[in-house]
Parts: C-alpha cells; sequence; structure tokens
C-alpha cells in the first residue's frame, strides 16, 4: 500500500534521477532532497531507492548510481507534481455540487467517466462492458452512448464512439446533496477473492495527486477484472470516501434508496476511526468503499481493446442512460 508521503518522495528522487545524464547514487540525492526540503537520510533514500527498482522505474548500475527507465519516465508525468497538487480533488469537488441526481424523481445529472472507442471496436467493445456491468463490477450499469457532433458538451474524436458510465464519485455528490459531508480520500487497487473484497492491495490520496488515482492504475495495467468474474480472485479498482461517523446511518439509507435506481457498488461502511479494508480512516469519520465505474472499461483493456478513458470527466442526464 502506497502511503502519499512516500509517493511524493519516490517521485522527487525521480525526478531528481531524471535530471542527472548520468548515474545517481544515494548521497547524491540525499543531498539534493535535503536542498529541496526533504529530510530524508541516505539510507532512507536507499530503501525508497529499492522500490523504484522494483517497480521498474530505475536500474541500477553497480555501486555508481541508478538512471530512470522508459517505464519511469512515463511515471513521472503522471506523478505526484508540487505545483499541481490539489488539482484532481478540486475539479471533484466541482463536479460533485454540479451532480444534481435525484433519489426521489429518479432525475437529474450524475458524474460520469468518459470512454473514447474506435468505431471499429465498438461491438466488441462494449460486448465486454456489457459482460462486466452484468457481473456487478460497476457502480451502475447504465451508460451513455456519445457519437460525433452530438450537442452535448463531451467531445468526441474522429472516428471515435464515446461511451459514458457512470462515476462512483456519484455517491459523494448523492451523499453531500442530502445533507452528509463527505470527502473522496482514495482511489485503490482491491484484491478479490471467492469473488468477496478481502483489502487495498495498493491507495493513493485524492489529495495528494494531479493525476486521477484511477487513471494511474489503468495505466499500469493493474487490474485482473475478467480473471475476477471468472474464477473470483483477481484484483479491481475501488475508491474510499470519508464521512462523519454520526451520519453513518443516514448514509446507509441514502445509499440503499439509490439502489432501487441501478446505483449500487458500496462494498461496505466502516466503523467509526477504524481501517476499512487496510485503507487508513480518520478518527471520528467512517470509511465507505465503492467498486469504480471504470472497471468495465478496465476489461476492455485487458482483452486487448486500447481505449481512451477520463475518469471523473463531465455530469450527465441519468434518465438518459440506459443498460445495454
Amino acid at each position: 500500500m502506497t502511503d502519499p508521503n512516500v509517493e511524493r518522495k519516490l517521485v522527487e528522487i525521480m525526478r531528481i534521477i531524471s535530471e542527472s545524464d548520468k548515474p545517481v547514487g544515494a548521497r547524491l540525492i540525499a543531498d539534493e532532497l535535503h536542498n529541496r526540503g526533504y529530510a530524508i537520510g541516505e539510507r532512507a533514500v536507499r530503501y525508497h531507492l529499492r522500490i523504484l527498482d522494483e517497480r521498474g522505474f530505475t536500474k541500477k548500475h553497480g555501486y555508481i548510481g541508478r538512471t530512470i527507465t522508459e517505464r519511469g519516465k512515463k511515471e513521472l508525468n503522471d506523478a505526484l507534481i508540487s505545483d499541481r497538487f490539489g488539482f484532481v480533488i478540486t475539479k471533484i469537488e466541482e463536479l460533485m455540487y454540479r451532480a444534481n441526481y435525484d433519489l426521489e424523481s429518479g432525475k437529474g445529472n450524475v458524474i460520469v467517466n468518459i470512454t473514447n472507442i474506435d468505431k471499429n471496436d465498438y461491438d466488441n467493445a462494449t460486448d465486454i462492458i456489457r459482460y462486466a456491468m452484468e457481473h456487478g463490477v460497476t457502480i451502475s450499469p447504465r451508460v451513455g452512448i456519445i457519437e460525433e457532433d452530438t450537442d452535448l458538451d463531451i467531445y468526441v474524436p474522429e472516428g471515435k464512439v464515446a461511451v459514458a458510465t457512470v462515476c462512483s464519485i456519484t455517491f459523494d455528490g448523492l451523499l453531500l446533496n442530502n445533507g452528509v459531508p463527505v470527502v473522496p480520500v482514495y482511489g485503490g487497487l482491491m484484491q478479490m477473492e471467492d469473488y468477496n473484497p478481502t483489502g487495498f492491495l495498493d491507495l493513493i490520496s485524492y489529495s495528494g495527486t494531479s493525476i486521477d488515482p484511477i487513471k494511474i492504475f489503468l495505466r499500469r495495467k493493474a487490474t485482473s477484472i475478467l480473471e475476477a468474474i471468472e474464477t473470483g480472485n483477481g484484483r479491481m479498482l475501488a475508491n474510499v470516501r470519508q464521512i462523519p461517523a454520526s451520519a453513518a446511518q443516514r448514509a446507509a439509507e441514502i445509499m440503499e434508496m439509490a439502489r432501487k435506481d441501478d446505483i449500487s457498488g458500496h462494498i461496505t461502511v466502516g466503523d467509526p476511526g477504524e481501517d476499512v479494508l487496510y485503507a487508513p480512516i480518520e478518527r471520528g469519520k467512517i470509511g465507505i468503499p465503492v467498486m469504480v465505474g471504470i472497471n468495465s472499461v478496465a476489461a476492455v483493456e485487458e482483452a486487448g481493446i486500447n481505449v481512451d478513458t477520463h475518469p471523473v470527466s463531465a455530469v450527465m442526464e441519468y434518465s438518459k442512460m440506459k443498460k445495454l
């Protein structure tokens, strides 16, 4: 599991290595980190370098030092860049306020992810999306189909069809609009065993990243959705939000009401101040993990079909979204 503070140090170490035209050793990295305001010693730097080596982001050249790999360069482009901290959570908060779906009338906007699919791959891709949704790996089985040159304020590239899937942050909007204070805290990779979630393998904080955590896991190709569906064992994507412990009953009522409109996917409601499936939760709060809508799209990529996915992308009228 990745602590956000560790992640930031890993990124800064990669930046230092990438800025050099020759291998860099732990002592020089520790000195440069100190210059950049990180109180970390040479021994701790070696620990972080081992993590980067294991992830394939750096390469060790004997006692000379490390260089950054092509995979590391790509990761660095997606990384926790200090001058963009908070960008993702700011966008999420804006969409949460724009999501006005009403549980009583069944009308209003939900938050959606947008996936652009090549027209030649559309039939195969939607077959897989349907298959994944029928096995309950997402928050909702409904989708929106957007063709080129539609009136919707969603850009669809030439030769593509866009598929909108309901984003799990819709839950946060529902809670907020029904009087429950809520904060999305983590996106993560969930281990499944015997068709049940057993705990997060990795977590990335929404408040500490410039790239949506779910998109980072997508780019790492970290999931095994199809395997989890077929065998009960695999890795799926989920995220976690925190609410005040005193609002637990109200949150449970809201989620139960949402279920009748095909909005579900929440895994459990945690206990006050206790970790939920290994995700740390603040004192006085409870955590609620939810399977993300992008799991169905991850299954498409696992099948070898290239798609372009943008998590937490827009809002869409839910009553216009249909099952495939």
